[in-house]
């Protein structure tokens, strides 16, 4: 089907593209550059090969959360820490060797970190350069959310959404794809 709206909720690509096999802590983490490169790859694949969208492309990655989702969240971070502790250990207990400073921290995809800005600024780099050289992105209006604007990603979108609707920006057959 063809999409006049893509929106994309950027922490699944992210975490996808950091660190996707967290259960081998004997592996060498990405660098920042392949983390980055497999960022723009993932997103410019939806984009030009995908979906195809028409009108607007929207990219949000999460800020600050609501107040209520916080413990939620640093209840995940330290249980996502653990995790990695009990994972080292089994692998040591197996013989095998653990270079802890070569693993990604899965933590540092939070709003306000260092790697978050960098993402973010590599991000919108990336939407610059599609913008200037690919005609699919040439004809899209893209909008990004980055993590210093709080809030989770899906609920910006919907947020945006429903601001555009009240607006009367939307009309009844636009299609979206999320």
């Amino acid at each position: 089907p063809e999409f006049d709206n893509l929106y994309l909720d950027m922490n699944g690509i992210i975490h996808a593209c950091s660190h996707p096999n967290d259960e081998d802590v004997c592996k060498a983490a990405l660098s920042e550059r392949e983390m980055m490169l497999g960022m723009f790859n993932y997103v410019d694949r939806i984009v030009t090969q995908i979906i195809k969208p028409k009108k607007i492309l929207f990219m949000a990655v999460d800020g600050v959360a609501p107040r209520a989702k916080l413990n939620q969240q640093r209840s995940r971070r330290f249980r996502a820490a653990k995790d990695r502790l009990d994972l080292t250990k089994e692998a040591r207990e197996r013989g095998e060797i653990v270079d802890e400073s070569a693993a990604f921290d899965s933590n540092a995809i939070t709003p306000g970190t260092e790697f978050m800005a960098k993402v973010s600024e590599h991000l919108k780099w990336f939407v610059r350069k599609k913008m200037k050289e690919d005609p699919v992105w040439q004809r899209v209006t893209v909008l990004f959310s980055g993590h210093e604007v709080p809030g989770e990603g899906e609920h910006k979108i919907m947020q945006y959404i429903r601001e555009q609707r009240e607006l009367g920006a939307l009309g009844a057959d636009t299609t979206h794809c999320m």
